[in-house]
């Protein structure tokens, strides 16, 4: 049996690990434009220079050889025939295939503003490649502007905060993080940003990007009329899937990328999908997950992916560990807010009918695990005679008749 993965980030790795442990004898050969098995949530760190490459690779170190993967690094997809079922590769090759998994991810989305599609030195923050070049140039310019304060924003910024140099935030909403955290953990982590020197600037949105002669930045212009000075600038507004060489294919996508139903199957017999690659799901966790189902389901084991628990984020930025899960505010009224303060620690939930559907904790992360569990598994907590935030989980252990204990 031939196999192909295609990508080689968290869903990738994961499904083509999964499928050798699944069949031994089997040609498996994963191809990535990436020349480094990498994790993208930590490349802040590289551009801090608190990690290196090899530090930011979370595969084993002989992870390839180990076992027995044949990988073709350093060249991108072309083309895919899924009929005769072979794809076309930037080097010249074809391969071909038995079963496809489709990893590809996604790529960092340039917004249309005026001169930031032309200009030098505007990078995203997705690839590898994007690091090195921000931490090459960051050396000799005095002037940075991040656009856009999500993860990747954030993540930048954090990344930048080691050099002398000014570093401004623009952002179109009034918070920074909106989707993950509420107003309050928000303002935590904007006066601790602004401590440290960064220039906020929420509830504003970028007009042009004013260039030289040479198409280098200059400054920002902004709605209000502002210029922001800057010399480079690092764009976080948002990603588009890798799905270019499916265009002439009839595996079905859509805006937000590759269509995959639960067990990662596309429309198209033996061709699978995971990660990033389909836009829905953007976190870690799930695209590890994803990629071991699709690969079980490869192999023809039945798996099915019931678990898109895709609104745990954990952060730990400027030393302010956070972590919010499912809902951070309430859809309506019909909902019950709780919030604990306790000095430097935060804790929020949300709850319903005996359900938690959200919460949110700063500072001391100790009650995080049981949270998790609580919403994951749809847990009724409206038995428990006691305050909400000292509920833990020895108030859910039963002992069943063959003296195991079961979680209810």
């Amino acid at each position: 049996m031939k196999y192909i993965v295609i990508g080689a980030s968290a869903s990738g790795i994961s499904g083509a690990k999964t499928l050798r442990e699944l069949d031994k004898d089997a040609e498996i050969t994963l191809v990535s434009k990436d020349e480094y098995v990498y994790s993208r949530c930590i490349l802040h760190h590289y551009i801090s220079g608190h990690r290196d490459i090899e530090k930011l690779n979370f595969a084993d170190k002989d992870f390839f050889e180990d076992n027995n993967i044949n990988w073709i690094k350093g060249v991108c997809v072309n083309s895919l025939n899924d009929r005769e079922k072979y794809i076309e590769l930037s080097n010249g090759e074809t391969l071909f295939y038995d079963k496809l998994l489709i990893c590809s991810g996604a790529s960092a989305f340039i917004p249309p503003v005026e001169g930031l599609r032309e200009a030098n030195n505007v990078v995203g923050l997705r690839n590898l490649e994007d690091a090195i070049l921000i931490k090459e140039q960051v050396k000799n310019i005095k002037n940075a502007v991040v656009l856009g304060a999500g993860l990747v924003g954030i993540d930048a910024l954090s990344g930048l905060l080691d050099y002398d140099i000014n570093v401004s935030l623009v952002e179109m909403g009034d918070k920074i993080l909106p989707l993950q955290l509420d107003d309050y953990t928000s303002k935590v982590y904007q006066d601790k940003f602004e401590e440290l020197g960064v220039d906020l600037k929420l509830g504003v949105k970028a007009e042009k990007l004013i260039l030289d002669e040479n198409n280098n930045p200059k400054a920002l212009l902004i709605n209000t009329g502002e210029e922001i000075p800057c010399e480079l600038v690092v764009v976080a507004t948002g990603v588009r899937s890798n799905t270019g060489f499916l265009e002439n294919t009839n595996i079905e996508f859509d805006k937000f990328g590759l269509i995959i139903d639960t067990k990662g199957r596309t429309n198209i017999e033996d061709v699978y999908g995971a990660g990033d690659v389909t836009g829905r799901n953007p976190i870690w966790p799930t695209a590890v997950k994803e990629g071991i189902i699709a690969a079980n389901n490869m192999i023809g084991y039945d798996m099915e992916m019931t678990d898109f628990f895709g609104s745990k984020n954990t952060m730990n930025f400027v030393k302010i560990a956070t972590m919010s899960l499912g809902l951070t505010e309430p859809k309506d009224d019909t909902y019950n807010v709780e919030i604990d303060i306790d000095g430097n620690n935060y804790k929020k939930l949300i709850h319903r009918d005996g359900k938690i559907y959200g919460s949110i904790i700063q500072g001391d992360l100790s009650y995080a695990g049981v949270l998790t569990q609580l919403i994951r598994e749809n847990i009724d907590i409206s038995k428990v005679k006691k305050n909400i935030f000292d509920i833990d989980y020895s108030d859910f252990f039963n002992i069943e008749q063959n003296f195991e204990f079961s979680y209810k």
